[in-house]
């Protein structure tokens, strides 16, 4: 027998080595995606539970920190009477309004600045230069030109939307390679197709970004905005819970909005993956 035939009845003789089962990746994926979910919903629902707990046993002063089957006792009382309801709408109606008032200007400007230089060098120093200025300080100016009336709530959230979208889109636009914006000249691209086909598309997980903390902060300021110069609203409703001492209503106000900002962060969130779909696996 020769050496190389030797070899062969060797190598057939060995056990096969033991393979792992592989894990088929998307079934993985999905039960990572459901463990988060489920992290999402237990972590509040634990945390709610311990200040009920805590309540009840008078651990924390209820005065202050009302144990949260009460504030739920509340939320239902102020919805059958229908003031819950009134104050949400009022509040999203402007929060709507604001929101697209920013966002469009905003978009426009953002991907102008980041194409063109000049006109970035121009305007960089006006939005870095307001950017810092307290929101919430520009309240009293802003009742000062528009009044009492809805417009001041509308203006407010619309500047909270504004900076963090035009921001981040200029910094997104920036970010594109150039190799995209020379193939587009190369192809005889005009200016209306680089603005669609290469900036917007680049720079859209930025975009995103900017659209998410516009829509929060604007949420902020509506609050505010209403705390000051209005009668109806989630903001009035919770300054007037407080100059009543309505504390269980105080805190309804507060979970209403907290409510609405996560139901945003999720609409948003999908409408980012539907948008940016290489990102959606992360």
């Amino acid at each position: 027998m020769s050496q190389n035939t030797a070899r062969s009845q060797v190598k057939e003789d060995l056990p096969a080595p033991a393979q792992a089962p592989a894990v088929p990746p998307k079934k993985k994926f999905t039960s990572t995606k459901a463990f988060e979910r489920s992290l999402a919903v237990l972590t509040p629902v634990a945390l709610l539970l311990i200040w009920e707990v805590l309540g009840r046993l008078g651990v924390i002063d209820t005065r202050f920190f009302p144990v949260p089957s009460a504030i739920v006792e509340q939320m239902f009382a102020l919805s059958e009477s229908g003031e819950l309801w009134s104050n949400v709408w009022a509040s999203t109606r402007r929060l709507f309004i604001g929101f697209w008032l920013g966002l469009v200007p905003a978009l426009i400007l953002g991907v102008v600045m980041g194409l063109y230089r000049p006109i970035r060098a121009a305007l960089q120093p006006l939005v870095s230069g307001t950017y810092p200025i307290p929101k919430s300080a520009l309240l009293p100016l802003i009742l000062l030109i528009f009044g009492l009336g809805e417009t001041s709530k509308v203006v407010m959230v619309a500047i909270g939307v504004f900076y963090p979208v035009v921001i981040n889109t200029v910094a997104g636009v920036m970010n594109v390679a150039p190799m995209y914006y020379d193939v587009a000249k190369n192809f005889g691209a005009s200016r209306w197709h680089v603005f669609k086909t290469v900036a917007i598309p680049g720079a859209m997980p930025n975009i995103m970004t900017g659209i998410e903390l516009g829509a929060g902060l604007g949420l902020i300021l509506i609050a505010i905005a209403e705390m000051v110069g209005a009668d109806s609203g989630l903001g009035y409703m919770i300054w007037n819970a407080w100059q009543l001492y309505s504390v269980e209503t105080m805190y309804v106000g507060l979970l209403v909005i907290a409510v609405i900002g996560y139901a945003l962060a999720l609409l948003l969130g999908a409408v980012s993956n539907r948008l940016t779909p290489w990102r959606a696996d992360r």
